[in-house]
């Protein structure tokens, strides 16, 4: 532990030892306090902040004090996909919830690369930029992938991590996926896939939709995240590109040859996944556990789909508590 770590957690005891009984369920987000309640597309406007680094402006938003967490996002979502959970950790971690390049509202360099290998020597980069020397890990869906690159390339930056439903080796880029890689090639992805969800918010819930596809909740996505997702992806020719170029870089697999490099990792990990998820492999869940080093098992949500993790913020917060003991 170095003496910055050191420092991190003796503020965050302190922080802890000085709330008064009365007010800890406050503290910790307990029900019915403010800090539970999750962040609304007004207030992610409002505190974004943006991180210069070499690969462009990288936008983010965090909440909390003491050691980091970082929270990695799917497909087509952004940060705002952890809208329910980050209220929840933020008494426990400085959560921290960036945009990849070429999605959300991160500006990145014309000519950048936007496959996994770039996204997560981008993520290097914006911890440095921030000062951060080793967070946690929550990932999902193609998050998942960077996580599991950071883990290869910089075990030592990572202190735990905790994977929902995503790729692993044997399935990335999974079939399902396919049809969009085959669609963004031809340059067509973003107006024929994404702008009629963003038109019609109903056709996005329905069974073949974004919704159907990758919520359990016929709720989900809600309008206002289904504009703050996609609006910034269709917002003009330029980043149309951007996000037909996101799908692209799916393949060729990102994550090939990395088993051995997972295998010697010592990181504490764990994985909660979706049996509903027709996306990836339920296979997966097993391989990493029997892949990575330093696995604590796997934990199987009945009914869910891939973006379980924006329906289910308590879950993923207990899973978070339970993993970094607190």
């Amino acid at each position: 532990m170095d003496r910055r770590e050191f420092l991190q957690i003796s503020t965050s005891a302190l922080a802890m030892a000085a709330v008064e009984p009365g007010n800890l369920a406050h503290a910790l987000g307990g029900k019915g306090s403010e800090a539970a309640q999750a962040l609304t597309a007004a207030d992610y406007h409002a505190s974004r902040k943006f991180a210069d680094t070499s690969f462009g402006r990288i936008a983010y938003i965090e909440r909390g004090k003491g050691l980091a967490a970082l929270f990695l996002h799917g497909f087509p979502l952004n940060s705002f996909q952890w809208r329910g959970v980050i209220p929840l950790l933020a008494a426990h971690r400085r959560c921290i919830a960036p945009d990849y390049l070429s999605m959300g509202f991160t500006e990145m360099k014309e000519g950048q690369s936007v496959a996994a290998g770039a996204q997560a020597d981008m993520i290097a980069a914006f911890l440095d930029k921030l000062s951060i020397s080793i967070m946690d890990i929550i990932a999902n869906d193609s998050g998942g992938a960077i996580a599991q690159l950071l883990l290869a390339r910089h075990p030592k930056r990572v202190r735990t991590v905790l994977l929902t439903n995503c790729d692993a080796e044997p399935d990335s880029p999974p079939p399902a996926v396919k049809p969009v890689i085959e669609l963004a090639k031809k340059g067509e992805f973003a107006d024929k896939f994404l702008a009629p969800w963003l038109a019609d918010k109903d056709l996005a819930r329905s069974p073949k939709g974004l919704g159907g596809l990758c919520y359990a909740d016929s709720s989900h996505p809600t309008d206002e995240a289904l504009e703050y997702y996609l609006g910034p992806l269709l917002s003009s020719h330029a980043r149309k590109q951007q996000t037909n170029a996101y799908a692209v870089a799916l393949e060729p697999n990102p994550l090939a040859g990395i088993e051995p490099a997972l295998k010697a990792c010592k990181v504490p990990a764990r994985i909660v996944w979706g049996t509903a998820d027709s996306i990836f492999s339920q296979d997966s869940p097993d391989y990493l556990n029997r892949t990575l080093g330093n696995s604590l098992g796997v934990r199987r949500v009945e009914g869910a789909k891939l973006f379980f993790p924006e329906e289910m913020p308590e879950l993923i917060t207990e899973e978070a508590r339970k993993l970094w003991r607190v």
